[in-house]
């Protein structure tokens, strides 16, 4: 009978875990989606974004375009190309820290949906994925000033280049068709100064 009790133990602990699991699960889901919506409606990064997507002709319905969901990828999102004609956002609840995150995770993968919607890309094609890791990576605010001291990067000049490198050439060393031994940065080498420099659709990079 004490094993019996330990053994009914044991499992009520288990169960007491998933438990607290799924609810852990269920309320970074709310969370997050909470701060989809607001940036959807708020951001005028975000806004700015989703306008000009209708202007080059691909128009989203937010309710299917975005999807929060748990990730096993250590990232705060990504653009999903099969998903539909106009391809699709994911957010990663388990990764996105907070509101800030999230405006900027939407951001980048926008940039990245207006480059699938304004031109032919090819997402098995190192150079052209290199080129919108570059553009998003400029043009999403993840190389700012703030965004590489919180990353420890504090050597100012030319830091806004190096980091557009170093966080495009991660992105593309997470394809599966890019993966090989200096494959993702020669891709970038071959892409960045025209990509760079294409700021669309800002005037300038913000």
């Amino acid at each position: 009978k004490m094993a019996e009790k330990a053994h009914e133990g044991a499992f009520s602990e288990a169960e007491k875990a998933a438990r607290a699991e799924r609810r852990k699960i269920k309320e970074q889901h709310k969370k997050v989606v909470g701060w989809q919506e607001y940036a959807l409606q708020r951001s005028s990064f975000v806004k700015f974004m989703m306008g000009h997507m209708e202007k080059a002709g691909c128009p989203v319905d937010p309710k299917e375009f975005f999807v929060v969901r748990h990730c096993a990828e250590n990232v705060g999102g990504g653009f999903d190309a099969e998903a539909s004609k106009q391809g699709g956002i994911v957010l990663c609840q388990n990764h996105i820290r907070d509101y800030e995150h999230a405006e900027l995770t939407l951001t980048h993968e926008l940039i990245h949906s207006f480059d699938h919607c304004r031109a032919y890309v090819d997402w098995s094609n190192c150079v052209h994925h290199a080129c919108s890791e570059v553009r998003a990576a400029n043009l999403s605010g993840d190389c700012s000033m703030f965004q590489e001291f919180n990353r420890g990067h504090m050597n100012f000049k030319g830091q806004g280049q190096e980091c557009v490198r170093r966080r495009a050439t991660l992105s593309v060393s997470m394809n599966p068709s890019c993966s090989a031994p200096g494959q993702a940065a020669a891709a970038v080498d071959t892409a960045f100064k025209r990509c760079y420099a294409d700021t669309a659709p800002f005037d300038r990079a913000p």
